[in-house]
């Protein structure tokens, strides 16, 4: 077994298994998975799909993942921790823009099984950055931390343009309206720009009544306008609270919250229990359901 840990915005290891045994790390932020080589089943909430040589797959933060090992793998796992959100440090990039595209990737990944690169070309470049990141960590370390930031902002790049075009974001062929899914994306990446949500303004940019919007909307993802956009920004607001140093005025004024009291009632509403007491559980809960159900009318 290899294990290669860099310096803390991530850690990289590659392993070769035959046998899947639970790995004691927990994904506090999420996971990028290469099969270099071998065969088998992955495992994500129960769902199963196989894989083989060049599957590249994105872990969650869940606990509920596992490979079932059918022939000898070679595993590549990159972990993005939440350190590298929350190094203030950095100067090569700026950080809040970092936050806000991996923000984009946990919020709108739908923790599915499946490879989630559709196409030759980004499955090359995928392969060639996380090949660039093996070999700078081995001989470079802490040296290489500027090239590897870049090569990391590269990856996240190539993951949000296959999850905004990949089956996840696509209505099932028993759906000809894509306008759902179209709606869909521009509110998740407008969600923090309370303007563009209005009924008023999706009514423009989708060609639609406003009257009609909302009984649209709900009739597609069965669940109101209102209650969707807020679930969403609570999801952002979790993975704030757990990987990020912002303060609660920050994400407050950030996610259109009046102030911070209207956040914590809001939070408390619907995950159950105040902030306080989920950020010293340390679990992710709405990304675990609320919005799951809009998975149903997705491929």
């Amino acid at each position: 077994m290899q294990v290669i840990e860099a310096y803390k915005p991530f850690e990289i290891q590659e392993i070769e298994l035959t046998e899947w045994k639970q790995r004691p790390v927990k994904n506090n932020f999420f996971e990028l998975v290469l099969i270099k080589e071998g065969a088998g089943t992955q495992c994500i909430n129960y769902n199963d799909y196989r894989y083989s040589k060049d599957s590249i797959f994105l872990l969650p933060p869940l606990k509920c993942h596992s490979f079932t090992i059918e022939k000898p793998t070679k595993f590549v796992f990159l972990k993005f921790t939440d350190s590298f959100f929350k190094n203030i440090n950095r100067i090569t990039i700026d950080r809040n823009e970092w936050f806000k595209e991996a923000s984009y990737i946990l919020s709108n990944y739908n923790q599915l099984p499946g490879d989630i690169i559709k196409n030759d070309i980004d499955r090359n470049h995928l392969e060639s950055l996380i090949g660039m990141i093996l070999q700078e960590s081995r001989n470079y370390g802490e040296e290489s931390i500027n090239l590897v930031t870049s090569l990391m902002t590269s990856i996240l790049e190539v993951l949000i343009r296959n999850i905004k075009k990949s089956s996840y974001f696509e209505l099932s062929k028993n759906n000809a309206d894509d306008r759902i899914t179209k709606m869909l994306t521009y509110i998740n990446e407008n969600i923090d720009k309370t303007e563009l949500l209005k009924v008023e303004n999706l009514a423009d940019v989708f060609m639609m009544s406003p009257t009609y919007v909302s009984e649209y909307f709900k009739k597609q993802v069965h669940m109101s306008l209102r209650e969707y956009i807020i679930k969403a920004k609570l999801k952002l607001v979790e993975i704030r609270l757990l990987n990020s140093d912002f303060t609660l005025t920050q994400i407050a004024d950030e996610l259109g919250f009046t102030d911070v009291s209207h956040l914590s009632k809001t939070f408390k509403r619907y995950a159950g229990k105040s902030i306080r007491e989920f950020k010293n559980n340390g679990e992710y809960m709405l990304l675990k359901r609320d919005l799951s159900c809009t998975s149903t009318i997705f491929a």
